[in-house]
């Protein structure tokens, strides 16, 4: 009976020494995949909005995306990123001073961009989760596409630009863009992350809002072509919106256009500006999100079940 009683206490201390391992090390793991989802407003920059060089305010649009995340070095990270965004510009809220608001353009555009990142982070990010930073700034930088498709509202019904080639350019519906940005981490758990990060990018185009030129100098006889012959006339009708140069029905006034050799205005601010190759747009968003980090145990995690009394789901 004594050796049983000694068995049974030796049993009962090697268990509560194996629980109790087990609840201090949890949390010691090192995964490296999370996810992300994040949204927040987005901000186009081009022949139709200018924010450094006239007080023009900001104008926001909205984005969400959804983000993987591969941790591979002490402070580095590969991540992949799927963006649906809408970006839109417009003359009736240009500065005066830009000589933007005679034009009467404007446009949307509802897009979809992947990209593939660098993650540089201030702090370690190759650790056990338990251990990370509570506080992480991160740079980063990478490479994608995003498609291209412009619309406008013209007379009450929106559009699709590029099919119409209004300055006579063939441009195409996918186009390069390189993000980069800053971000900031904040450590809710050892499974989770809240952030913000800012990130602009640069593209390949000055077609995101359909506008390059600046003026119509260089086709609008091809445009006169096709209005007069009626094989496309909306090419002229949206590309020339400026009221001077229609007639009181609405329709473009060809003769002024002839005679004028192209001078309605297109592109924006100093023509040096407008040239091919002179400039290209972007755009910038400002992200709020949730990072994820999975590990084993994350689906026995207070996150996904109730532990309100006494009971959970699994």
């Amino acid at each position: 009976m004594n050796k049983f009683i000694l068995f049974l206490a030796i049993f009962c201390a090697v268990g509560i020494s194996g629980l109790e391992a087990q609840s201090i090390y949890r949390f010691r793991f090192e995964e490296p995949w999370s996810f992300s989802l994040q949204m927040g407003p987005t901000q186009y920059f081009g022949d139709l909005y200018s924010l450094w060089r006239y007080y023009e305010g900001v104008q926001p649009d909205y984005n969400a995306a959804f983000s993987a995340r591969y941790t591979f070095g002490t402070r580095m990270k590969a991540r992949t990123d799927v963006t649906y965004y809408q970006i839109a510009g417009r003359d009736e809220k240009a500065d005066p001073r830009s000589h933007r608001f005679p034009r009467h353009l404007n446009f949307r555009a509802r897009n979809w961009e992947a990209a593939f990142l660098l993650e540089y982070y201030y702090k370690p990010v190759k650790l056990y989760n338990i251990t990370r930073e509570f506080l992480n700034p991160y740079v980063f930088l990478g490479i994608g596409a995003t498609t291209n498709n412009p619309y406008t509202n013209y007379r009450g019904e929106w559009i699709p630009l590029r099919p119409y080639k209004t300055e006579g350019e063939a441009y195409p519906g996918i186009v390069m863009v390189f993000p980069m940005g800053l971000g900031l981490k904040y450590k809710v758990n050892v499974y989770m992350d809240f952030f913000i990060e800012g990130n602009y990018r640069f593209t390949m185009t000055d077609y995101l809002d359909d506008i390059s030129s600046f003026n119509m100098s260089g086709f609008y006889e091809e445009l006169i072509e096709d209005y007069v012959s009626g094989n496309n006339p909306d090419r002229l009708r949206l590309s020339v919106r400026q009221p001077r140069y229609l007639l009181e029905n609405g329709e473009p006034n060809v003769d002024l256009i002839r005679s004028s050799e192209g001078k309605p205005r297109r592109g924006s601010g100093d023509p040096r500006l407008n040239e091919p190759g002179a400039k290209y747009d972007g755009y910038f968003s400002l992200n709020f999100g949730v990072e994820i980090y999975f590990s084993q145990d994350i689906w026995d995690n207070w996150i996904f079940r109730n532990r309100g009394r006494g009971f959970r789901f699994w």
